[in-house]
């Protein structure tokens, strides 16, 4: 079979042809159908008439327009509809109807309640591949609890081993939890697509906060269960191994990762630290990480004395693998990210030009799609319900009585 063609001849995304109806908020769901619409697939978002995803309430604002919002809603569709309704619940399924996948991420039991629940689906909907993304998951002693990203950073140990020794408590920088859960929604989703082509059946896929934090901690999980060490924060350093961690220089910082023989020995004669590279207590890298407290110290009395680009320059001549500490403002106007087109422009209706981090993802022949910015709330309403078999009459009606929505001319806030 011939390859699908998108527009102007080029081949279609990877997901042409997926529909996608998401019932979300805030990040996990979400960002999780923001992978698969930037994969091509057809993204449906439902959201409550008054005020929708409470994301778009969060600012900074441009003309009334939450920036968050446009950036981590891209290339979907809205549809505006009240699921406190039983018109709303009949509204959902019959969207649902010629769809292949459901995205949520309401508190565990809250689907069900509507009716919307994965066993309610999976009679009349049976090839629906149905995703769930919770806090602590869909069943367990504390699935009914909320569950935030701070909550599920807290308990998968993360916050445990974030910071410096000794300090407080630090999560973070980035919602870490929300967003890998995110990504293994749309991994399991990926998945769940491909095994249908093999059973002809959809299934359920339960991911949660807690279990994708926990599922980063590689490291601390093979000391615990070799040793029964626990794991401590580190600051910048790695666990193992030295030097591999951030280092004061002249007018900021570098990161270095000088672990293996060939590196160690370029770090050092890089930097003229000959007497570092001659002592035996520092020839092998496990045991360099027993001895930071000597190290480092040791090495910053030479970096701290050279600019943050006269050692990056040094060591990228050693081949020494080593990056400044960058700004988000350096980050959003970096050389080597804007000459690789990592950003792009989408378009919105009010707005214009919308600047938008890329998808990690370069697909060779079916590349990720770039499509428009985040919607405004129910702007897909009317052409939604019509393609699901509305009237204009029972359309109107639906939007006089508040059960569905669409823009009225005020910004979707």
């Amino acid at each position: 079979m011939p390859p699908r063609s998108g527009t102007h001849g080029s081949p279609a995304p990877p997901l042409d042809g997926v529909k996608v109806i998401e019932i979300g908020a805030f990040m996990a769901a979400p960002f999780a159908t923001m992978q698969l619409a930037d994969l091509g697939a057809d993204v449906v978002k439902i959201e409550n008439p008054e005020g929708g995803d409470a994301v778009r309430a969060i600012g900074p604002f441009l003309d009334g327009h939450s920036s968050p919002f446009i950036r981590l809603n891209r290339g979907k569709r809205s549809i505006a509809v009240d699921l406190k309704t039983t018109e709303g619940i009949d509204l959902v399924r019959r969207l649902l109807d010629d769809a292949d996948v459901l995205v949520e991420n309401l508190r565990p039991g809250a689907m069900s309640r509507l009716g919307l629940g994965y066993a309610d689906l999976a009679r009349s909907h049976p090839l629906l591949v149905y995703a769930s993304a919770s806090g602590w998951g869909q069943d367990g002693p504390l699935t009914g609890l909320p569950g935030l990203d701070i909550m599920a950073q807290a308990r998968s140990g993360l916050m445990s081993i974030t910071g410096s020794p000794g300090g407080d408590p630090v999560k973070v920088g980035v919602p870490i939890c929300d967003l890998v859960c995110g990504l293994y929604v749309a991994m399991g989703v990926l998945a769940a697509l491909q095994a249908r082509q093999t059973t002809g059946r959809g299934q359920h896929v339960d991911v949660s906060l807690l279990e994708s934090g926990v599922s980063f901690t590689i490291w601390e999980a093979a000391k615990f269960w070799a040793t029964g060490e626990i794991g401590r924060p580190n600051g910048s350093a790695h666990q193992s191994t030295a030097p591999y961690q951030a280092l004061r220089t002249a007018d900021g910082w570098i990161t270095v990762g000088a672990v293996s023989p060939k590196t160690w020995r370029g770090f050092c004669e890089a930097l003229e630290l000959t007497d570092l590279l001659a002592d035996p207590r520092f020839a092998d890298a496990h045991d360099r990480h027993g001895l930071r407290h000597e190290l480092i110290p040791a090495i910053e009395r030479t970096t701290m004395r050279r600019s943050t680009a006269e050692l990056t320059e040094a060591l990228d001549a050693a081949g020494v693998p080593c990056a400044p500490i960058n700004g988000t403002g350096q980050v959003y106007t970096d050389d080597h990210l804007g000459k690789r087109g990592f950003f792009w422009d989408a378009e919105h209706p009010d707005l214009g030009a919308v600047r938008q981090i890329g998808s990690p993802m370069r697909l060779s022949e079916t590349p990720a799609r770039h499509g428009p910015a985040g919607p405004v709330l129910g702007a897909d309403t009317t052409d939604l319900l019509a393609d699901a078999g509305l009237t204009s009459e029972e359309i109107a009606d639906l939007l006089r009585r508040g059960i569905a929505g669409s823009p009225s001319g005020a910004p979707g806030r």
